[in-house]
């Protein structure tokens, strides 16, 4: 039996409890929030378990095995820290720091105490990215030529990280895993409509190695909610709609035909390949109820998980580039490479 407290019980961590609560071989030990009346709402809901306003008595209680961390960004580091050095397991919410320093300190730190950091990358959890993966992976769409993706919706606004930190790290978690790609570059435009408000609107393009363009647009000030992704292909091209209720994601039989007219070597000739769509099977799972149960087999089997410290040091490294080109901007900025990989 895993026994796990949780810290932060606002917006996520609710759904985080009912997962726990849910995994067999889980025990959900405490839940730890600063604000009496959410801890009021987690003891109705699950009286059996121990509740405190003090994440330091859920990090050195000795009969927890692990520690969840649904909190503000700008605690994340501090408190995943403090559980590893305590022996702890640790699942923490996206993004894992505020800087890659942080995340490559907090990846050392589990590494050094054989210990398991996870990082609340949801999404590549869903049977539609999963679904994405296999089709990139299997050389389904051919040649990657682009992504395209579209996260935009009203609010939510944040107060201590901008848009980019907020939706965009979906995204790019999602390229990262999809597309198994570094990424070398970023230009980045940003702009907050509010003042002493951080951006509230951005667009990215990023420079993957093998050729592929990605580009990304992220907004809470739209009228509408989208969460729409293209990837496109040589061979096949995908359509990703998250909010689609039915079929989630597309794959299109269509795509471009070059071909040189032997008369005039300088003449192309360009036909367009049009042909069926298919919606493949997903898998319906919660994508939460996937991670968490990957995270406690993880824990039983010392395996890696698929979002791991050094996922989510990928993630920020891209936006931490994104921040410094949109203070320049938009001027391309090069992403460092991962520690012992090649630039």
């Amino acid at each position: 039996m895993i026994r796990v407290g949780l810290i932060g019980y606002g917006y996520w961590g609710p759904n985080l409890a009912r997962n726990l609560v849910e995994a067999a071989d889980c025990q959900l030990g405490a839940v730890c929030d600063q604000r009496p009346e959410r801890l009021a709402m987690a003891s109705r809901r699950y009286p059996s378990v121990r509740t405190t306003r003090d994440a330091q008595e859920v990090i050195e209680d000795r009969a927890l095995d692990a520690v969840a961390i649904a909190t503000p960004v700008s605690t994340h580091f501090d408190l995943a820290m403090e559980a590893l050095k305590a022996g702890k397991h640790v699942l923490v919410e996206k993004p894992i720091a505020l800087t890659s320093l942080q995340a490559e300190l907090l990846t050392d730190e589990a590494r050094s105490r054989a210990r398991v950091l996870m990082v609340d990358h949801t999404f590549i959890y869903t049977g539609a990215v999963r679904k994405i993966r296999e089709l990139v992976a299997s050389g389904a769409l051919g040649r990657i030529y682009y992504y395209d993706s579209v996260r935009i919706n009203l609010g939510l606004f944040q107060h201590d990280v901008n848009v980019l930190w907020d939706l965009a790290v979906h995204d790019l978690a999602i390229m990262d895993f999809v597309l198994g790609r570094r990424a070398l570059g970023v230009s980045a435009l940003g702009i907050s409509n509010f003042a002493d408000q951080p951006e509230n609107t951005a667009y990215l393009t990023i420079a993957f190695e093998g050729d592929v363009t990605a580009h990304l647009h992220v907004n809470w000030l739209a009228p509408v909610k989208i969460r729409r992704t293209v990837i496109g292909g040589s061979s096949q091209m995908i359509v990703y709609d998250d909010l689609d209720p039915s079929d989630k994601v597309k794959i299109y039989d269509c795509g471009v035909d070059l071909a040189k007219d032997e008369a005039d070597v300088h003449k192309m000739l360009v036909s367009y390949r049009v042909g069926d769509m298919r919606a493949p099977r997903l898998d319906l799972t919660e994508a939460l109820q996937t991670e968490v149960l990957h995270f406690l087999d993880c824990i039983k089997t010392g395996g890696t998980p698929e979002s791991d410290g050094r996922a989510g040091q990928r993630v920020i490294r891209i936006l931490e580039a994104a921040q410094e080109s949109m203070r320049e901007r938009g001027r391309m900025v090069a992403i460092p490479a991962e520690r012992g990989v090649l630039a």
